[in-house]
């Protein structure tokens, strides 16, 4: 077997350009090539998740400051937890 050959410069400004509007996914347990989102980590991005974001993709993102506990609906499901130093009455 040969080695791979070097890309000529074209080829490699292709290549770069090509990177720049798509990302890998993995899809069905296949790697597919889609279009980047718009939103690649700008103020727009940041604006979009904070209308449409849930607690768990805002902190996913690492913008916990908008995230509001007064209307986290996980908040109300948790249950508080009891120490095993602590007696019940």
């Amino acid at each position: 077997m040969g080695r791979k050959r070097k890309l000529r410069p074209d080829e490699k400004a292709e290549k770069k350009r090509r990177k720049e509007i798509f990302t890998t996914v993995m899809i069905g347990g296949k790697q597919k090539r889609v279009k980047r989102s718009r939103f690649g980590g700008n103020v727009e991005s940041e604006e979009f998740l904070k209308r449409n974001g849930g607690p768990i993709a805002l902190h996913e993102e690492g913008l916990w400051h908008l995230i509001d506990e007064e209307e986290n609906p996980l908040k109300k499901q948790m249950i508080p937890m009891i120490h095993s130093d602590e007696k019940k009455d």
